[in-house]
């Protein structure tokens, strides 16, 4: 089992556009494959922070259509960390939390039932879970973008010596890097 942050940034190592938008995202080709879906077959829990899921509930219209949610997600149980008070999707599995991960992650590792658990991002988010020592891999898709400024991949200095390159392939335009990430010392 590994906690794992699967996410695509540009080259200039941004996820999100400063006005939070992924419209850069959808514009580079992927060259017929979709390595989401393996991945996510492979996944027993998740988590994302609340700019992901306003911005899912925002460009997907997730509330009024919960198949949005419901065809990618099943019923694989989420984390929503938040310091507000959200709406849920209709017949999503959603748990809303705020505050320390590690109690979080524990509760995470129990409903993954031995597989994978994913951090969506945001980037903040997945810093506090490296922080703790909770992060085992990092899968970026790579994208021919670059935006400037914006959301950072991970806004924390980790040095080299936590990263070892452990794959690295063409898919599409993308590049897929994977990294296994060691514990803070």
């Amino acid at each position: 089992m590994k906690t794992q942050y699967y996410t695509a940034t540009t080259i200039d190592g941004f996820i999100a556009d400063e006005h939070n938008s992924l419209d850069w995202l959808f514009e580079v080709d992927e060259g017929g494959e979709n390595p989401f879906a393996e991945f996510f077959a492979g996944i027993g829990a998740f988590a994302m922070g609340s700019t992901t899921y306003e911005w899912i509930l925002a460009h997907e219209g997730a509330l009024e259509h919960p198949e949005k949610w419901i065809e990618p997600y099943g019923d694989t149980p989420a984390w929503i960390f938040s310091s507000r008070e959200l709406p849920a999707i209709p017949g999503a599995n959603l748990h809303f939390v705020r505050g320390d991960v590690a109690p979080v992650h524990a509760e995470m590792v129990t409903a993954a039932q031995g597989k994978n658990i994913w951090l969506v991002g945001g980037g903040e988010l997945v810093a506090r879970f490296a922080d703790e020592g909770l992060l085992d891999e990092v899968i970026l898709g790579v994208a021919p973008v670059s935006l400037g400024k914006g959301a950072p991949v991970l806004p924390r200095r980790i040095t080299s010596s936590r990263f070892t390159l452990t794959g690295a392939r063409p898919i599409g335009q993308f590049a897929y890097l994977t990294y296994d990430v060691s514990k803070p010392s």
